[in-house]
């Protein structure tokens, strides 16, 4: 069962509500340790001096901060300590604003916000600013205190709950002119035409959201890999094959896209499907390069038993033949 992070209270006006903070998302990344080859004995890593070379102790490190390219300011505990922000335990809404005024930019971690206890006063200040704020589509941003640090957060109703996003701040966002790249291709004109094709385009593609739909299908495969070599089945890795940057015609790429999407297929499934011989007996679809779940798509539409249990190489395998028979 999740455990509260912080425990404090949101305030806005004189009014309090006290709250419970819960992480809303749980990272799935995969992390490796560090052995050596041959001896199967683990890394670690020790902190060295690069003037002595000798193992230094914890408690005789002390942090300094660069003011100047090789110079460094030296700054002890308690100097920090004088800085550190103080812990009221309370999210001050300062402000409240509309939801579609903050772009997605600032946004950082996202946490529930749940009543603090289980007694009906707790409940009844919870569920007022629940549905006052869900009444006025009004988003409440203010700065709070967790683990020494403060924080930018933006208080918002979520479905039926509350929820925290932590934010990061104005001078924080880097600015768009410092990147030459953007203000070249803002500059660069595009017909009527490509605009109403590429509106088009994504428009037939256009769903209702749903995030079940979007995996990691990298993590997938990693684990996949791990779980047949723990079962001892030996993996012969193949590099992939170089290819060339392909020069792109817009309105050739634009033209089939449309012509696909209003089939109701993939555009990358079809031009696969395109390429892999179907009518020429080439037989040189780029299978490597389509993710498990446009693989399994593309054998569906060829009817290939068997599917939905065969792994990613089996389906290239499978898919090849099918372009074998073709050309045959």
């Amino acid at each position: 069962m999740p455990r509260a992070i912080w425990t404090g209270s949101i305030s806005f006006g004189l009014v309090n509500v006290p709250v419970k903070l819960y992480s809303a998302v749980e990272q799935k990344d995969i992390h490796f340790s560090q052995f050596e080859e041959g001896t199967g004995a683990k890394i670690r890593y020790k902190r060295v001096s690069e003037k002595t070379g000798k193992e230094v102790p914890y408690e005789k490190i002390v942090k300094g901060y660069e003011v100047a390219k090789g110079r460094f300011v030296i700054v002890t505990p308690e100097e920090l300590e004088s800085a550190e922000p103080e812990s009221t335990r309370t999210i001050d809404i300062d402000d409240f604003v509309d939801l579609e005024e903050i772009d997605p930019i600032f946004y950082d971690r996202t946490y529930y916000l749940a009543p603090a206890s289980d007694d009906a006063g707790s409940k009844r200040a919870y569920n007022l600013l629940l549905k006052a704020m869900e009444e006025k589509k009004k988003v409440g941003v203010g700065k709070f205190v967790m683990r020494t640090k403060q924080y930018l957060g933006a208080v918002r109703p979520l479905g039926d709950v509350l929820a925290l996003s932590t934010m990061v701040f104005g001078d924080e966002v880097r600015d768009r002119k410092e990147i030459e790249e953007l203000s070249s291709a803002k500059n660069t004109k595009v017909g009527d035409r490509e605009v109403a094709m590429a509106e088009q385009i994504i428009e037939s593609l256009s769903v209702t959201w749903d995030p079940s739909r979007y995996h990691d299908t990298y993590r997938e495969k990693v684990l996949e890999v791990i779980e047949r070599k723990a079962e001892g089945e030996e993996i012969v890795a193949t590099a992939p094959a170089s290819k060339e940057a392909e020069v792109v015609d817009l309105m050739a790429a634009l033209e089939a896209s449309l012509a696909a999407a209003k089939k109701g297929v993939d555009p990358k499934i079809e031009a696969a499907t395109a390429s892999s011989g179907a009518g020429s007996g080439s037989g040189d679809a780029d299978y490597d390069d389509m993710t498990k779940d446009e693989l399994l798509e593309l054998a569906k539409d060829r009817d290939i038993a068997g599917r939905s249990k065969m792994s990613k190489d089996q389906l290239v395998k499978a898919l090849r033949k099918t372009d074998q028979r073709a050309a045959s």
